[in-house]
């Protein structure tokens, strides 16, 4: 098990190792976003603009427009709150290609509190033209679609985690902006979840099956450009449809996929979600429980 933001690090480390051309932007938590593995390596090459998470962003898209590889970060709340401007105004609006990765993002942040767990990033970036948005599950995930970040121009926004994950993908899998991941056939049902709800869903689904029940789970971890096509394939050969996600369901995953659906083939979704209120200080897992994202509530949405 390794966490996302960990990965990151050590992607960011193989990265600097080949291309000379990588620069990384911090916001005085290089070591909780695990910049500093890159900073370890390459010095001169980090650079930590302190608690000014508006300048870091700024100061980033300049690099990024001298031709630069650039990488920025700091945690959810503050890249995608704090900085919600400059991210707008400089990175989107100029369509710089800049690759904002978050760390430590929703309920899972834990004991840290309703004051940095951001549950609004998806629904915040996502609005933003122009903005690429993805959310990997598991530590080979994310190195894999920070890789494809490098093939893509404009911004990106990269949703990681503060928890250990499981393992789900191997080596040999692909991902492609745009793309999702299904496992599973799923004639009773589907259900959708992205970054750390992923694990979650797929201990539901081997739950369920061992009540005959037969459901799939589907990775958005392309949540823009969003895999349209398999959120109406999943619905179409699916029962019940339920979403899954650490954040809030007002404009996540949930609203995303009913979105499709009540454009291409209406059908009901069950979200869970943050219901329209703050998170909690405690546990990360005991946390998830409160709010129900656990696989338990995914069962009773069948059962």
């Amino acid at each position: 098990m390794k966490s996302t933001r960990k990965a990151y690090g050590e992607f960011l480390v193989e990265l600097g190792k080949i291309d000379t051309n990588v620069i990384v932007f911090d916001a005085d938590l290089a070591k909780a976003t695990c910049t500093d593995m890159f900073k370890k390596e390459f010095p001169n090459r980090h650079f930590d603009i302190g608690i000014s998470e508006q300048d870091m962003v700024c100061t980033a898209c300049g690099a990024a427009l001298s031709g630069k590889t650039v990488f920025a970060s700091t945690f959810a709340m503050f890249m995608a709150g704090r900085a919600y401007e400059q991210i707008r105004n400089t990175a989107a609006y100029s369509h710089i290609n800049i690759n904002l990765c978050a760390t430590h993002s929703g309920l899972a942040v834990g004991e840290d509190g309703p004051s940095h767990q951001c549950i609004e990033d998806i629904s915040l970036m996502r609005v933003i033209p122009g903005m690429t948005v993805l959310s990997p599950a598991d530590d080979i995930s994310t190195k894999k679609i920070l890789g494809e970040c490098l093939k893509l121009d404009g911004p990106k926004y990269i949703r990681l985690g503060r928890s250990d994950t499981m393992d789900i993908y191997s080596e040999n899998d692909i991902f492609e902006i745009g793309g999702s991941k299904t496992f599973g056939a799923g004639t009773n049902g589907t259900i959708f979840a992205t970054g750390n709800t992923v694990s979650i869903a797929l201990e539901a689904k081997e739950e369920l099956k061992k009540n005959n029940i037969n459901v799939r789970v589907v990775d958005l971890y392309s949540i823009k450009p969003v895999d349209k096509d398999n959120i109406i394939k999943s619905a179409k050969e699916s029962e019940i449809l339920v979403s899954i996600e650490d954040h809030s369901v007002i404009g996540g995953i949930g609203s995303l996929v009913a979105d499709v659906l009540c454009e291409y083939y209406p059908k009901k979704i069950i979200k869970i979600g943050v219901n329209d209120t703050f998170g909690k200080s405690g546990n990360a897992k005991k946390v998830y429980e409160i709010f129900g994202i656990t696989k338990e509530n995914i069962i009773s949405k069948f059962i």
